[in-house]
C-alpha cells in the first residue's frame, strides 16, 4: 500500500472562552494555520489537492461550506475544494484519517487535514439551542433510539461519571490527575516545549494593546489538590468537578499529509509516517470508554503493542477517560500526554483532533523516540485511533 507522510503539523493556542482569541473569526483562525502549514512545508499552495475541516458546532460563522470559507480566507488559492466533517470531538482526527486515506489510495497526492472551534464565538450545543429558539425540531435522538437504548437521554456526563464508577476512581484520584495535567502543561511551556507546533496570532487586549498569542491560555501554574478540592462536582454524589474535566478552548489545528510521489516531486521533507489508522463504535450510553477498543484494534492493525509504543496522546475529556485507559490497557503513565492534556490545554472540539497530533509528532522529535498513538472519545460512543513514526 502507498505510504502517507505528515510534512508540517501546527496549531494555535488555545484560548480561553471570552479570553484572547474571541476576537478572531473561526474561518481566520483555521485560515492562520493552514498558511503556516504550507509555509512549513515549501510547497506551492496551488497544488494543495484538498483541504478536509473538521467541526463540531457548523452554524452561524462556522457554517455555509466553512472549510471552504477557510480557504478563501487563506493563502491558498480558490482553486483548492474543501469540505467539512464532524465526527464530535474526534473531527480533526476523522480529518486526518480521510487524508490519509486519499493519499494512501492513490487519488490524491497533497491534503490539508485540520479542525477549527471557536467555542467563544459558536458556544458548544449552539445547532440545538438554536433549533430551540426557532421552535423546530431539537432533539437529535429519535425516540425509537431512547427505547432502543432504555434512556431518556445520551450524555457525556453522564457516561463519564458512569466510567469512573465502573472503574473505581476516586474524587482524589480525578483531582491529582487534573493537577498533573497542569503542572506537566506550565513546565512544556516554560521549556518551550510547544514553540515549534504553535502558530502565534495578533490579538488585542482589553486594554486596546496588540500583543502575540502564543501560550495557552487555560494553564493553572498555580493550581493545587486543595482549589480543585473546592470546586462542585459536576453531579451530586459524583466524583468528577469542572477542574477535571477539559476546558472550553477556542483554536485551530492541522497537518499536512502527503503521498511518496508528492514528497519526491516538491522536494518535502517528512516529520512523520502514518502506520495505521482504525475508528471503532460502542455503547452509546457510557459513550466515552471507547478509547480502549480503538487502542487495542489499531495496535493489531499495525501488528504492534504498547510496549512499542513511546509516547500516547488520550484526549483528556474527563480525568476519568484517560484513567480508565490506563487500567484497561495497562499502560505506563510515564508515556501518557507528557505535555499535559486537555484539562489544562483545552479542548476545541472540532480542532483537537490534529491539535494531539501536532504535540505528539513534537514531543515524539524532542525526545528522540520513534512510534506515537493518539486516540479520543467521542460523542454517540465513536474513537478514533492512530499511530505514526516519526522519521
Amino acid at each position: 500500500m502507498p505510504e502517507a507522510y505528515i510534512v508540517s503539523a501546527r496549531r494555535t493556542a488555545g484560548g480561553r472562552r471570552n479570553g484572547r482569541l474571541a476576537g478572531w473569526h473561526p474561518a481566520d483562525l483555521g485560515a492562520a494555520v493552514i498558511d503556516a502549514l504550507v509555509a512549513d512545508a515549501g510547497v506551492d499552495p496551488a497544488v494543495v489537492d484538498d483541504v478536509i475541516i473538521g467541526c463540531v458546532s457548523q452554524i452561524g460563522e462556522q457554517t455555509f461550506a466553512f472549510g471552504r470559507n477557510i480557504v478563501l480566507a487563506s493563502s491558498l488559492p480558490d482553486s483548492v475544494p474543501a469540505v467539512t466533517i464532524d465526527r464530535q470531538c474526534g473531527s480533526s482526527q476523522q480529518a486526518l484519517h480521510f487524508a490519509a486515506q486519499a493519499v494512501m489510495s492513490g487519488m490524491q497526492d497533497i491534503v490539508v487535514a485540520g479542525g477549527v472551534e471557536s467555542m467563544t464565538r459558536v458556544p458548544m450545543g449552539s445547532p440545538i439551542n438554536a433549533a430551540k429558539a426557532f421552535n423546530i425540531g431539537a432533539d437529535p435522538f429519535a425516540e425509537s433510539i431512547k427505547k432502543r437504548f432504555g434512556v431518556p437521554f445520551f450524555n457525556q456526563f453522564t457516561g463519564a461519571q458512569m466510567i469512573a464508577d465502573k472503574y473505581g476512581f476516586t474524587r482524589e484520584e480525578h483531582d491529582a490527575f487534573a493537577l498533573e495535567s497542569h503542572q506537566k502543561a506550565a513546565a512544556a511551556t516554560d521549556v518551550g516545549a510547544f514553540a515549534k507546533e504553535i502558530v502565534s496570532l495578533p490579538v488585542v487586549t482589553a486594554e486596546g494593546e496588540t500583543v502575540v498569542h502564543d501560550r495557552d491560555e487555560g494553564i493553572r501554574p498555580d493550581a493545587s489538590l486543595e482549589s480543585m478540592a473546592s470546586v462542585k462536582l459536576l453531579s451530586e454524589g459524583g466524583t468528577l468537578s469542572a477542574a477535571t474535566a477539559s476546558q472550553i478552548c477556542d483554536g485551530a489545528s492541522g497537518v499536512l499529509v502527503a503521498s511518496e510521489a508528492a514528497v519526491k516531486t516538491h522536494s518535502l521533507t517528512p516529520i512523520a509516517r502514518i502506520v495505521n489508522l482504525a475508528v471503532t463504535a460502542g455503547d452509546p450510553v457510557i459513550m466515552l470508554e471507547e478509547p480502549i477498543p480503538a487502542t487495542r484494534r489499531v495496535l493489531q492493525r499495525a501488528g504492534l503493542s504498547m510496549s512499542d509504543i513511546d509516547l500516547f496522546e488520550v484526549n483528556e475529556a474527563f480525568a476519568s477517560i484517560p484513567l480508565a485507559w490506563i487500567k484497561a490497557l495497562d499502560a505506563d503513565p510515564a508515556k501518557l500526554n507528557v505535555n499535559g492534556g486537555a484539562i489544562a490545554l483545552g479542548h476545541p472540539l472540532g480542532a483537537t483532533g490534529t491539535k494531539l497530533m501536532a504535540t505528539l509528532i513534537h514531543a515524539l522529535k524532542a525526545r528522540g523516540k520513534r512510534y506515537g498513538l493518539q486516540t479520543m472519545c467521542e460523542g454517540g460512543g465513536i474513537a478514533n485511533a492512530s499511530i505514526i513514526e516519526v522519521l
